[in-house]
C-alpha cells in the first residue's frame, strides 16, 4: 500500500512543482515582461537549493522523520505557491524558487525511496521503488494538460493556488500513511536508536573514504548532467535538425510512455537481475543513442526510434540509480548516502544546460553539443563499469 501512496504523491509533486514550471513562467513572461533568462535563472536557483538540502533530508529520513519531512514540505508548498501567485518582483520570485527547491528536496523521488527503504529494508526495496517510478512516470502526462487547462480557464495566479492546494491535501495523506513505528529499522529502545544513528554515521564516514563510493557518485553525476543538458535542449536541437514543430512535439511525446514501458519491462523480464548487470547494459547503449543524433537532417523515424530508446533507458536507469546504494555500497544509511550523491547530481543538472548553451554559441550549432554529450556518455559507461566491477569484487570478498 505504501508504494502506491508514495507513487501517487510523485505524480502530484513532480506535476505541480516541476512540470508546471515552463507553463507558468511562459505566462509570467507575457504579463510581467521578464526575460526567459531571468525566469529560468529561477529554475537553476531551485535546483541548487534542492542539492543543498538533499543530505539533511536523507539523514532525517534515516532517523525516522520521513513522515514529518514529507508532510511538512507538502504543506509548505501551499505557502510557496500562494506567495508565487501574488509576486510582482523578480527578487521575490528568486526567493520563491529557492523555497520551491527546498520543498522538492523533501518530496520528490529520493525522499520517497528513502521512506520506503526504511519501511521494508533497503535490500528489499526494489519492487516498491519500481512501483513508485511507474506512478511517477505519469506526472507529466497528467499535470501538463491539467495545468494548461487551468491557465486557460482562469489565469496563472489562480492556477498556482490550485496546484498549492493539491500539495497541501497530499501532505495530509503522508501524515496518515507514513508510520515510522512499522519500519523494519524502527527501534523502540532509545539505546538501540542511538546505536543505529552511530552505525549510519560510521557507514557514511567509511564510504566517504572509499574509492567505490566516489565512482558511484561520479557515474550518477555524469548521468544527471548528460540527461539534463539533452532534455533542456532537445526541442531546439530537433528544430535545428530540420524537423517541423509537429514532428518535434510527437518525438518528445514518445519519451513519457517509453519511460513507463521500460519500467514495466524491467519488472516483468529482469526482476531478479542485479543492478550492476542492468546498468552495465544501459550505459553501453547511451553513446550509440546520442551519436545517432550528430549527423545533420536525420529522418523523423530515426529520431522517433532514438527518443523511444532514450525514454526506455532513462526510465529503467531511474530504478538502477535508486538501487545502486544498497546493492553496491551499503544496506544502511540509505537516505544519507543517497543524499550526498544527489547533491552532486543535482548541481550537474543545474549547470550542464548552461554549459551546453555555451558550447552551442561557438559554432551556432548543436553538433558540438551532441559530440560533448556522447563523450560524457562514454565517461559514464567507463565509471559505471569500474564501479560495478569494484563492488562485485568487494561483495565476493566478504565472508
Amino acid at each position: 500500500m505504501l508504494p502506491a501512496i508514495l507513487g501517487l504523491g510523485q505524480i502530484c509533486s513532480w506535476g505541480t512543482l516541476y512540470y508546471s514550471f515552463p507553463l507558468i513562467v511562459t505566462r509570467m513572461e507575457l504579463e510581467l515582461g521578464w526575460s526567459k533568462s531571468d525566469l529560468y535563472a529561477g529554475a537553476t536557483i531551485g535546483l541548487l537549493m534542492t542539492a543543498l538540502f538533499s543530505y539533511p533530508v536523507g539523514m532525517g529520513i534515516d532517523r525516522g522523520w520521513g513522515k514529518w519531512i514529507m508532510a511538512g514540505a507538502s504543506a509548505a508548498a501551499m505557502g510557496v505557491f500562494a506567495w508565487w501567485s501574488v509576486t510582482e518582483h523578480l527578487m521575490a520570485f528568486y526567493v520563491i524558487c529557492a523555497l520551491s527547491g527546498m520543498v522538492q528536496a523533501a518530496v520528490l523521488y529520493e525522499p520517497s525511496f528513502a521512506v520506503l527503504a526504511r519501511r521494508v529494508g533497503a535490500s528489499h526495496a526494489r519492487a516498491g521503488i519500481t512501483h513508485i517510478t511507474l506512478w511517477g512516470g505519469f506526472a507529466s502526462t497528467v499535470f501538463i494538460p491539467i495545468t494548461g487547462l487551468l491557465i486557460t480557464l482562469y489565469d496563472w495566479r489562480t492556477t498556482l493556488l490550485i496546484l498549492g492546494a493539491v500539495n497541501a491535501s497530499y501532505g495530509l495523506v503522508y501524515l496518515l500513511s507514513i508510520q515510522p513505528q512499522k519500519d523494519v529499522t524502527h527501534a523502540q529502545d532509545s539505546h538501540q536508536r542511538k546505536a543505529d544513528i552511530d552505525r549510519d554515521r560510521q557507514v557514511v564516514r567509511d564510504n566517504l573514504r572509499s574509492g567505490l563510493f566516489w565512482l558511484v557518485l561520479l557515474s550518477l553525476m555524469i548521468y544527471a548532467g548528460m540527461f539534463s543538458a539533452f532534455t533542456f535542449h532537445m526541442y531546439p536541437l530537433l528544430q535545428e535538425a530540420g524537423l517541423n514543430e509537429q514532428d518535434v512535439v510527437i518525438a518528445i511525446a514518445v519519451i513519457g510512455p517509453a519511460q513507463v514501458l521500460g519500467r514495466i519491462l524491467i519488472t516483468v523480464f529482469a526482476q531478479g537481475a542485479s543492478v550492476r548487470l542492468i546498468g552495465s547494459f544501459l550505459v553501453a547503449s547511451f553513446p550509440i543513442v546520442f551519436a545517432l543524433l550528430i549527423p545533420t537532417n536525420p529522418s523523423f523515424w530515426l529520431v522517433a526510434v532514438v527518443f523511444t530508446v532514450y525514454g526506455l533507458t532513462n526510465g529503467i536507469f531511474t530504478i538502477v540509480r535508486s538501487l545502486m546504494v544498497p546493492e553496491m555500497l551499503s544496506p544502511h544509511a540509505y537516505g544519507s548516502l543517497n543524499g550526498i550523491i544527489t547533491i552532486a547530481a543535482t548541481i550537474a543538472r543545474a549547470v550542464t544546460p548552461l554549459l551546453a548553451a555555451w558550447i552551442w554559441t561557438v559554432d551556432q550549432s548543436y553538433q558540438p553539443v551532441m559530440v560533448a554529450i556522447v563523450i560524457a556518455s562514454l565517461l559514464l559507461a567507463a565509471s559505471f563499469w569500474l564501479a560495478a566491477w569494484r563492488s562485485l569484487r568487494t561483495s565476493q570478498s566478504l565472508p
